[in-house]
């Protein structure tokens, strides 16, 4: 176990778990787009999804560029449920195939912003990446076009996740337990 301010955490997903399973998803992208027509922008969102989007980047055969977008929700372990866009979308996005890598979909209503302002700026097509996702919880009308795995309304910290800007380069994934 291990303290991060308040709360007290445990293992939940360990290294080579999380590792087998960005290879999984590396794989599965670059399938979808070897035969793409156009370079892939991979659209990582800042601040949580960084050392995923690092590994799952590493591990793509296809090529792609790479444009970070930062939105927010959360303060501490809660949605404030207003999404705050902080570094939007580049504007070169017209006609390109764009992949929005995520940590952690839960309500959905980060996303949801964030596809409607992605599709504002045309693309040819848009798809969403996550690590982890809470079907419990989502509240969205899009589909997760590929999700790393499927957890329950856990609060959980590290590989870039955080609790109030900590414990995010915790190199595994632990849950709160209380």
């Amino acid at each position: 176990m291990i303290r991060i301010k308040d709360r007290e955490f445990e293992v939940f997903i360990t290294e080579a778990e999380l590792d087998v399973i960005v290879r999984r998803l590396a794989a599965e992208v670059s399938r979808d787009y070897e035969s793409a027509s156009g370079q892939l922008m991979v659209c990582p969102v800042l601040t949580g999804a960084f050392m995923f989007a690092a590994d799952l980047l590493r591990r793509l055969t296809v090529p792609c560029e790479v444009s970070f977008v930062r939105f927010a929700s959360y303060s501490g372990m809660s949605s404030t449920g207003e999404v705050r866009c902080l570094l939007p979308f580049a504007k070169d996005v017209e006609g390109r195939d764009v992949l929005i890598v995520e940590d952690v979909i839960d309500s959905g209503l980060s996303m949801q912003q964030m596809l409607k302002e992605v599709k504002a700026l045309n693309p040819r097509s848009v798809k969403v990446c996550a690590l982890f996702y809470k079907p419990e919880a989502f509240k969205g009308d899009y589909r997760v076009d590929y999700v790393g795995r499927e957890i329950g309304n856990e609060f959980i910290v590290g590989y870039g996740l955080d609790y109030d800007e900590q414990g995010r380069t915790l190199p595994e994934v632990w849950k709160v337990i209380c």
